[in-house]
């Protein structure tokens, strides 16, 4: 099977781990490839996740309601990340969480019933999610470190040093979203320059 649509997610476990062309074959064959609109839901609360997503090419955004109805991003995925509810996913238990599409979508869906035997066919698909989520626990943490730590301003400057790109793409209320403030307030930031 040629890996076609999946150049990008091949390309991805090959900075991390070896993986040779039956491997990827083997995984292009186990995955599926799935376009999302703008605004389309993957999941949402009270569903079970039944996938892992990897975008390549487009935005989802995965968060939670108040109780006051107020929407709070957790964690955005762009090109070449992954994102799921985890626990979800490993538990099997109802999502707290939406997964939605911030632009038009393509994703390699790997389904949680292909995910053991892709490891056992390619072992070190599993060196290779060990590490990935490494990174994103790292992600996580730093991510609530700015937000305890740092002053609305100084998260803002932080986020637009490290991500650039996302300024410019994402809209900015749910950029506040993610950073823990309103979209009033980075207007107010934005016309201090």
């Amino acid at each position: 099977m040629t890996t076609g649509n999946f150049t990008p997610l091949i390309a991805h476990i090959r900075k991390y781990v070896r993986l040779d062309d039956r491997e990827a074959g083997l995984l292009a064959d186990s995955i599926q490839f799935r376009q999302v609109e703008k605004g389309e839901f993957l999941f949402k609360e009270q569903h079970v996740c039944q996938a892992n997503y990897f975008v390549l090419k487009g935005c989802l955004r995965l968060y939670f309601l108040h109780e006051t109805g107020v929407e709070q991003i957790i964690q955005f995925g762009i090109e070449n990340w992954w994102i799921t509810d985890q626990q979800s996913l490993d538990w099997q238990q109802p999502s707290h969480f939406y997964l939605q599409a911030v632009e038009a979508t393509g994703l390699a869906v790997l389904d949680r019933t292909a995910t053991p035997i892709l490891f056992d066919q390619i072992p070190c698909l599993d060196r290779y999610f060990r590490l990935v989520a490494q990174r994103a626990f790292a992600a996580s943490q730093q991510h609530r470190y700015f937000v305890q730590n740092l002053s609305g301003e100084e998260r803002y400057h932080q986020f637009a040093r490290n991500f650039p790109d996302f300024i410019q793409r994402i809209p900015q209320y749910m950029i506040a979203s993610f950073l823990g403030f309103t979209p009033e307030f980075i207007s107010k930031i934005r016309r201090r320059k």
